[in-house]
């Protein structure tokens, strides 16, 4: 039988310590996240952030919250306007002013004397809010509804008498148009609008942390009473660091964070969480 050659020995010996190694070799390519996470109150010391989860994302929070934003379109104003059971007259004014308020204190700035005469809704609150002698000259309809059928003709000459009228006093005393929209609150559609928003802003609120959690998620760590938090075993490349939406408070600030963090390969990267490197909670998108 032919004894193995001391070079071929060698090389075996070799080839059984490079397999021994193979793990830890792996291992050193990863690298580790050490991190501690502090918040500065106003005129206050820094508190140190206890038991909150920091995640480790593959992709900014900021940028899947706008992938979220994307995919769940904002409510469409256009089709929103449309929905109103208002006159054809204001859905047109709502379309060219950016606006939805209409009991806002200064509608008034908004609303010409061509509105009042042209939009339904408008000419009803002028006729309301300057009824009862409140202001003095304001000419009055002598038009009756039963003559719309009845007699038409009479109907519609004293109307247009009534708006040459009211035209001339309007642009006369425009203060006039002042708490018009004292009157407006049954046809306003700021609270349906407002409700609709909210849904919505609910809802990417709901999924965007659920995508950032299921599909970048790299590693998640829970600070201690000193707020220090430790992440091993990551693979070499850029991470956040991430509160996702959740805001961190101390006093009177309110903070949440979202930092880029290179990672190398056997290295430990530490990194300090505080008010200088986050996001002023209520100044960000949520």
């Amino acid at each position: 039988m032919r004894r193995a050659s001391p070079f071929f020995l060698a090389r075996l010996c070799l080839l059984y310590i490079l397999c021994a190694a193979s793990p830890s070799i792996a291992q050193d390519a990863n690298g580790s996240i050490d991190l501690t996470a502090r918040v500065s109150p106003t005129a206050a010391r820094p508190e140190p952030v206890r038991q909150v989860t920091f995640y480790i994302l593959t992709k900014s929070y900021s940028d899947i919250l706008k992938d979220v934003e994307t995919e769940e379109a904002s409510p469409s104003r256009e089709k929103f306007i449309d929905g109103l059971k208002v006159s054809p007259e204001l859905k047109e004014w709502l379309r060219s002013h950016d606006v939805f308020d209409l009991t806002a204190p200064d509608l008034d700035q908004l609303v010409t004397a061509d509105d009042v005469l042209k939009i339904p809704e408008f000419l009803l609150a002028y006729q309301r809010s300057n009824s009862g002698g409140v202001t003095k000259g304001v000419p009055r309809p002598k038009y009756v509804e039963a003559d719309k059928t009845a007699n038409p003709n009479r109907y519609q000459k004293q109307k247009d008498e009534y708006f040459v009228a009211l035209k001339k006093f309007l642009q006369a005393h425009p203060e006039s148009v002042n708490g018009i929209e004292l009157e407006l609150e049954g046809v306003n559609p700021q609270r349906k609008w407002a409700q609709l928003t909210t849904e919505h802003q609910k809802k990417v609120m709901r999924m965007a942390p659920e995508l950032a959690q299921t599909k970048y998620l790299a590693a998640q760590a829970d600070t201690d009473l000193d707020g220090h938090a430790s992440v091993s075993n990551l693979p070499a490349g850029s991470y956040w660091i991430s509160t996702l939406n959740l805001d961190i408070g101390a006093g009177d600030t309110r903070v949440r964070w979202d930092v880029p963090v290179s990672i190398q390969g056997g290295r430990t990267t530490r990194i300090e969480l505080t008010n200088l490197n986050a996001t002023r909670a209520g100044k960000a998108t949520p």
